[in-house]
């Protein structure tokens, strides 16, 4: 019988999406990612399997948990500008790893077409676009 698990998943999966939306997939090793979540790398890669099903924990985490709830109620551009911050994993994803990475970019595609469903095709655009540029432009 294994030593049980000294950390809480939820919380490291939290701690991910965090530290993947600043500095996106391929900015993070594993040696950061057991720094900065606080978990041994054994444990990291009993639990997740890998860099990669870290990842994919993360982001469906995220997109369930965070992006969901951020596009119910109808939003606005503008409203959803306001919590920018909160659309940086899904424009990492989509910028970094959707291109290669089917999963991801299966994921990332279908909620690209809840963010158009909600805004509009040209709106969501936008929204990306400007995103994008306030992250290049204060270093978000």
């Amino acid at each position: 019988m294994g030593r049980p698990r000294s950390f809480d998943e939820e919380a490291v999966t939290r701690a991910a999406v965090a530290l993947f939306a600043g500095r996106a997939y391929d900015g993070l090793s594993v040696d950061d990612l057991v720094t900065g979540l606080g978990v041994h790398r054994n444990s990291l890669y009993k639990t997740f399997g890998s860099k990669r099903g870290l990842y994919l924990t993360a982001l469906k985490w995220y997109l369930r948990n965070e992006l969901a709830p951020l596009l119910e109620g109808a939003p606005t551009t503008g409203a959803l500008l306001q919590e920018g911050a909160k659309l940086d994993l899904l424009l990492l994803a989509a910028a970094e790893q959707a291109p290669h990475d089917a999963e991801v970019g299966a994921l990332v595609a279908a909620a690209l077409g809840r963010v158009d469903a909600v805004l509009g095709p040209d709106a969501a655009n936008q929204l990306l676009g400007l995103r994008l540029r306030a992250r290049i432009n204060t270093g978000e």
